[in-house]
């Protein structure tokens, strides 16, 4: 029977070898600053249901997408064209967490089910507030059909949040966390344009996309030993 580790108020994890055959590492904890620093500095996230206690997991194979590897279908990327996003970076980080957490995608059942809890959305959002989190916004100027809405003037011109994502930014690597759609192609969007931009700076490695999805299968992600992660992580 696998012996978890459970954290306390120090600031600590135990080396991945502790980690089971799922990818759970250690249980417990908080979402402090300095514990999702440590926790993302080397490899590791938290990802838990309303209801449990903290999970810390350090999965192996991991789930990523190279950027150089990333591709869009032509008609994904006509749409995307055509559509006549608007892009922004960090304009309103809660709003797209809040969203991501929110909005029921064509996978779940139940619409209550999610893994951003009320602590998890704080917890970013004050990592956002430090530089470690970031977003990307989508914006249009078609109203979407939800009762939320979230508005900004660009050229003159009133524009609704459609889609977008949010993750952590470490010295390599983004670990993308979740991103929502309100419109068809935004959350690509977001993502494609995330792509461009680390293809242009030339910084960053690869996206975590930690949990394994036919969504970024099709899009160019694969699997890399955790062992290759970190290598890629603490280069």
């Amino acid at each position: 029977m696998q012996d978890y580790v459970f954290l306390d108020n120090e600031i600590w994890f135990p080396h991945y070898n502790y980690a089971d055959n799922n990818g759970l590492l250690a249980i417990g904890g908080d979402l402090s600053l300095e514990r999702l620093v440590l926790a993302y500095d080397n490899g590791i996230f938290p990802w838990y249901e309303e209801g449990q206690p903290i999970l810390w997991w350090s999965p192996d194979p991991r789930f990523v997408l190279f950027p150089e590897n990333f591709h869009l279908t032509k008609k994904q990327e006509k749409t995307i064209a055509k559509s006549n996003f608007h892009i922004t970076e960090n304009m309103c980080f809660p709003q797209v967490i809040h969203y991501c957490s929110s909005v029921k995608r064509k996978t779940q059942d139940d619409e209550n089910a999610t893994w951003i809890t009320n602590a998890i959305e704080q917890a970013y959002c004050m990592l956002n507030q430090h530089g470690i989190a970031h977003s990307i916004e989508v914006w249009h100027n078609s109203k979407p059909d939800t009762s939320t809405i979230i508005s900004q003037n660009f050229h003159n011109q009133q524009y609704y949040l459609v889609g977008g994502l949010y993750g952590v930014l470490t010295k390599n690597i983004f670990c993308g966390e979740s991103m929502f759609n309100l419109m068809p192609e935004a959350s690509r969007c977001a993502l494609k344009y995330l792509v461009d931009k680390i293809l242009h700076h030339n910084s960053i490695k690869l996206i975590d996309c930690q949990i394994e999805s036919p969504h970024f299968l099709r899009m160019g992600a694969s699997f890399i030993t955790r062992q290759e992660y970190l290598t890629i992580l603490h280069q």
